[in-house]
């Protein structure tokens, strides 16, 4: 088989892996602004919002990673139904684990 033949197939195997943001790009994009860059959500977004302290250990027993992913594909609203959390769209499901557990290294 022509080796040139599968130079085209080769790439779109690699390409996820080449085109996928890394775990603090995600972060920074999608989360800093409301989270803090520490996770402690005292940004002027977070304290608006009233963002929970993402490195209070009490707080991260009270979610389980699978509801982190829910919060990320489908965003948060408040008892009063106010949307206090946009979902993040065209994140693949390994930027979400990656950022799922880069919350949890938030943890104090």
């Amino acid at each position: 088989m022509n080796i040139r033949a599968l130079l085209p197939f080769a790439a779109l195997a690699i390409a996820p892996c080449v085109f996928a943001a890394d775990v603090a790009a995600n972060w920074e994009n999608h989360c800093v602004s409301c989270h803090g860059a520490d996770g402690k959500g005292e940004t002027k977004m977070g304290k608006k919002l009233k963002i929970r302290d993402l490195t209070d250990a009490a707080y991260q027993a009270k979610f389980t990673d699978a509801d982190i992913v829910k919060a990320i594909k489908e965003g948060v609203k408040s008892e009063t139904g106010k949307t206090t959390m946009k979902p993040i769209e065209g994140l693949t499901d390994d930027e979400i684990n990656a950022l799922v557990a880069h919350v949890r290294t938030l943890k104090k």
